[in-house]
């Protein structure tokens, strides 16, 4: 039977590892919204594309970019923390 310290040491880990991954992603889309908005408000174009766009293609940029990262991340807190506490180990 698991035990409650390691099943809420895990769930911490896998909630801290979710961040990290997270964290490339969600900071390129606030700063790609940020410069969107200060150029809308600078020229008063207000066109509803002209924020999804840019920031959609800057997070698949980024995600591209950092996918190695992320599969890194999990295949190793996979391999170290998951399995063995499927297999018993």
């Amino acid at each position: 039977m698991l035990d409650e310290v390691i099943f809420f040491d895990t769930l911490r880990e896998g909630l801290w590892i979710s961040v990290i991954i997270a964290f490339p992603i969600l900071t390129v889309a606030l700063l790609a919204g940020l410069v969107v908005g200060l150029f809308q408000a600078l020229t008063s174009i207000q066109e509803m594309t002209l924020t999804f766009v840019p920031k959609l293609g800057a997070i698949v940029v980024v995600f591209w970019l950092s996918m190695g990262f992320m599969t890194e991340t999990l295949v190793t807190f996979f391999q170290n923390r998951l399995v063995p506490l499927i297999t018993g180990g």
